[in-house]
């Protein structure tokens, strides 16, 4: 039996316009924010590397989002990471994090110029200190996609991102990106973790602002 119902049209009313008031978990990632030590451990044909990295990241509140009776409030996201010292881009990454007040379901969904997309969740209470979100290949709706040669040389399998918020205000993250590599007989963990500082706060969302959305 389905846990959803038959009225897939109707769409809520009432609810509150302004996002940044109701992110539940998410209230606290709202914001510019930079880090400074970021750690990669990355495959290389000679084995894992590490290297450090900078990053910069902008989580701006998006207005309420409806597919029918469900509904999402969210943010937008622009991941841009540097080695130190170096203008080109290392890493960058777009997407949302969403957040399902219904079913305490956080959501993040990314994707990368390497022809590489995933969207992961997690039930999250709404004053968690910390919580994991997870994609996995095999899954029809928390999945992951990639493109035909990654497929071949770097096989994605599972993708895990664990959020950690601190009494400063600051936030963190763990990620573990597991892959199947060509030649190798045992699956490669691929971390990322970075702390995080705000440097500067969110825009209200369009609707709050009378912004065009």
């Amino acid at each position: 039996m389905s846990e959803f119902s038959n009225d897939i049209y109707t769409e809520p009313e009432g609810y509150d316009r302004n996002t940044l008031n109701n992110l539940g978990p998410l209230a606290r990632m709202a914001g510019i924010w930079t880090g400074q030590r970021g750690l990669d451990i990355k495959p290389k044909a000679d084995g894992p590397r590490k290297q450090a990295y900078v990053e910069r990241i902008e989580l701006q509140p998006i207005d309420p989002v409806t597919n029918g009776p469900q509904l999402f409030y969210g943010l937008r996201y622009l991941i841009i990471v540097n080695k130190p010292d170096q203008p080109k881009t290392y890493h960058e990454q777009v997407g949302y994090w969403l957040w399902e007040p219904a079913t305490s379901t956080v959501i993040q969904t990314l994707a990368i110029p390497r022809g590489q997309i995933a969207m992961a969740a997690g039930v999250v209470a709404a004053d968690a200190r910390e919580f994991e979100l997870v994609a996995q290949r095999e899954s029809e709706t928390y999945g992951i996609r990639s493109n035909p040669f990654l497929e071949h040389g770097f096989k994605t399998v599972e993708y895990r991102i664990k959020v950690s918020f601190h009494d400063d205000g600051s936030w963190s993250y763990e990620e573990d990106t597991v892959m199947l590599i060509r030649g190798q007989t045992e699956p490669f963990h691929h971390r990322d973790s970075n702390h995080l500082h705000k440097v500067a706060e969110p825009t209200p969302n369009p609707q709050v602002t009378g912004q065009p959305a």
